[in-house]
This record gives C-alpha cells, sequence and structure tokens, in this order.
C-alpha cells in the first residue's frame, strides 16, 4: 500500500460538483474516520442497491467491519471472487447552512467515501485485533476493560476488512452561498452548528457499586 501523503484521485473519487471540496490527504480522511464509528456499507445483492448502517473500526490503511456470520454483504464477501465491491461512507454534519433562498440551503460536513472489494477476515489473530479495534472505535479503552469473545461467540461473528486504496473526503465549511440579489431579504440567514455530545453514563441496575466509572468513559 502507498505511504505517500495523499491517496491517488480515480474516476470514481473526483466528484463532478463542487471539486474544490474534495480532499485526498491522508491525515484528513484519517482524522474523518477516526471520528466516527457509523457507517455505510453500500453494494449490489440480486441485481439491486442496498446499503447498509454498520459500525466500523480502523486500524492503519484497512477498515473492519463485523456482524452474524449470517449477515449477507459478510457472507457474499467470503464467497465472491476476488471479494464483495463495496462503498463504505462515513459522514459528520457539522452545521446547518441557513440561506435567504430555499435553494441555498445547504450543510456543512466532513465525508469519507471508500471505493473497493471487501474480504473475508478468516486469520484468527487479525479477526482478534480486528473485533478490538471495532470496540475501541466506538469507545477508546474498552476493549480492555470487557471480556474477550469465546470460542461460541466467535463462531458467531464475521468480520471483513476494506483497504483504504481508492478514497477522498468531501468537506464543506463557511456561510450560505446567497445571490447578490438577495441580500435585501428580510430572511435570517447564517449558520446553526451541530456537535455530537455525551450524556452521563447511566449503570447497570444489576452493576456491583464498587465497581467505578472508569477513566475512559468519565472523560467522554
Amino acid at each position: 500500500m502507498s505511504e505517500t501523503a495523499s491517496y491517488e484521485p480515480t474516476g470514481r473519487t473526483v466528484p463532478t460538483r463542487s471539486r474544490e471540496r474534495a480532499s485526498y490527504d491522508r491525515e484528513v480522511v484519517h482524522g474523518i474516520l477516526d471520528e466516527g464509528y457509523v457507517c455505510h456499507l453500500g453494494f449490489v445483492r440480486d441485481g439491486a442497491p442496498v446499503v447498509l448502517p454498520t459500525l466500523y473500526g480502523r486500524i492503519g490503511e484497512r477498515l473492519y467491519v463485523h456482524g452474524s456470520t449470517g449477515s449477507r454483504p459478510l457472507r457474499m464477501a467470503g464467497q465472491a471472487d476476488p471479494g464483495l465491491p463495496v462503498c463504505l461512507t462515513v459522514t459528520h454534519v457539522d452545521g446547518l447552512v441557513l440561506a435567504r433562498s430555499a435553494f441555498h440551503h445547504s450543510l456543512n460536513y466532513r465525508s469519507v467515501v471508500v471505493h473497493g472489494i471487501a474480504h473475508q477476515v478468516t486469520d484468527p489473530e487479525e479477526r482478534r485485533v480486528a473485533l478490538d479495534a471495532l470496540v475501541d472505535q466506538v469507545v477508546p479503552g474498552r476493549s480492555y476493560d470487557s471480556r474477550p469473545a469465546n470460542a461460541k461467540e466467535l463462531a458467531a461473528t464475521s468480520v471483513i476488512r476494506l483497504d483504504l486504496n481508492e478514497v477522498s473526503a468531501k468537506i464543506r465549511t463557511g456561510g450560505p452561498n446567497d445571490e447578490p440579489e438577495d441580500s435585501g431579504l428580510p430572511h435570517w440567514t447564517g449558520v446553526v452548528p451541530l456537535t455530537q455530545t455525551y450524556g452521563v453514563p447511566v449503570p447497570a441496575d444489576d452493576l456491583d457499586p464498587s465497581v467505578l466509572l472508569p477513566d475512559y468513559l468519565a472523560a467522554l
């Protein structure tokens, strides 16, 4: 895999509109991916497109997705040769952009789109590392503070990997882009910022009172 600072643009990763918002910078892509944990995984099943929301984890230049061994895309990734063609997307919405005209309303966002071939992970050690990464993607440090999956649970779990080769980010920032002739209209215009916040952790009803809230949760 390339170790350059940027991913190479391809016909599938260059947007047809607003090309100035596209980025192929590796650090930018990794930063967007690392801030999230929910992706949408797209593939073709029986000749029709399917898009599923799911969790992901990143290790270096690979993304991992897990699910039941009965999951259609995970089974297809193991049966197809050389693998399952997929498109994986991650999006963060940072603000509502309210213009004077309905046409120019928009969003401030950061997104990543990954095209590639998903492969089923069969190596036991890679599966273990991938499953830990999936847990830590949601709550960093949690994999070390929970019971590892046992043999029965591992047998019921499938993992696929997707290499970060054909990748692009797209980012919009700033305010509305109103038409000059609309500048005098009496409508509020600007940006409503959006942020993700965490509530106070609620202990399970059967939690022993002696088990204290771990630092990694208190820091959220």
